[in-house]
């Protein structure tokens, strides 16, 4: 029996693997955090933006780095724009890097009259606040995205890169 699940286990991985590979992901969940969460932290630090909320709304964004845009045009947050691709045809910007997508990110965020007031409570603790505040902004036209945001944030336990970043 034991033997039994234990193939099972391994028939299981395989078909998950061979799934992602087929529909071309780069990223699980879990490693799109892992390459992704100390850029995330980095930005805390620098800017007050919680790595919990950068990292859930690239994760909700670009499908865990999978989407197009986020392959195409290094383009994590969907943000509009100008881009030069030859190879995708969008109306979302483009960047020479995962970094500046990321940075360009917190810019607009520092940018925007309507999220200002969250830099000037720098309460990089509660994202909660952050999401409610980027979502009232306009950010999204969706009306279900900062639940999904948060939930995301839940789901993969994000607000733990919040509390002890190790950066100093």
């Amino acid at each position: 029996m034991l033997k039994t699940c234990r193939n099972l286990v391994v028939v299981c991985l395989i078909l998950t693997s061979t799934f992602n590979v087929s529909f071309g992901q780069k990223f699980s969940p879990t490693s799109y955090i892992e390459e992704h969460k100390e850029v995330a932290q980095q930005l805390m630090k620098e800017t007050g933006v919680p790595a919990s909320v950068i990292l859930a709304v690239a994760i909700h964004e670009s499908a865990y780095g999978n989407s197009k845009i986020a392959k195409y045009l290094n383009n994590h947050f969907g943000i509009k724009g100008k881009n030069n691709s030859k190879s995708i045809k969008s109306a979302y910007k483009g960047y020479g890097s995962v970094l500046e997508s990321y940075r360009d990110f917190v810019g607009l965020l520092q940018r925007r009259k309507s999220t200002q007031p969250l830099f000037q409570k720098q309460n990089n603790d509660d994202f909660d606040v952050w999401i409610k505040g980027i979502a009232r902004s306009g950010y999204s036209q969706s009306s279900d995205w900062s639940r999904k945001v948060t939930a995301t944030i839940e789901h993969y336990d994000l607000d733990q890169y919040d509390k002890n970043s190790g950066l100093n």
